[in-house]
């Protein structure tokens, strides 16, 4: 009697992880989007950050040359260093937005009016 439980709880044990498999992506395949992410990131965060640092000199030198215009300066630099500074997986997959660029939001020009200009971050969470 005690060899039959046995057989059967060895039975179950087995049925169990065999029906509870979770539904992923094989490595390889993971493996595959994670390299071509690395090598995304390679070309596109240099890119990035020279566009983002070009585009602050040039929202400074805006605002210089303006008289302290806030709105055409604000407008760079939301352009230019608003948008996403590293590519993911799920941006390659078209899963999210790969956003290059920033886009300035109308509610930027009514606070600067007011004294209380600011930069707008795009989130980087999945949410």
């Amino acid at each position: 009697m005690k060899g039959w439980r046995n057989v059967v709880a060895a039975v179950v044990l087995v049925g169990g992880f065999a029906v509870a498999r979770p539904a992923q992506a094989g490595y390889l395949e993971d493996a595959g989007w994670g390299g071509l992410t690395v090598l995304s990131n390679v070309l596109y965060m240099p890119a990035k950050l020279v566009y983002a640092t070009v585009g602050g000199l040039t929202g400074g030198l805006a605002y210089g040359l303006t008289l302290g215009d806030l709105n055409t300066a604000e407008t760079i630099w939301v352009t230019s260093m608003g948008g996403t500074y590293v590519v993911t997986a799920r941006m390659l997959q078209g899963q999210d937005d790969l956003a290059f660029s920033g886009t300035p939001s109308g509610n930027a020009t009514a606070n600067s009016d007011q004294g209380g200009g600011e930069l707008h971050e795009q989130s980087l969470s999945a949410n």
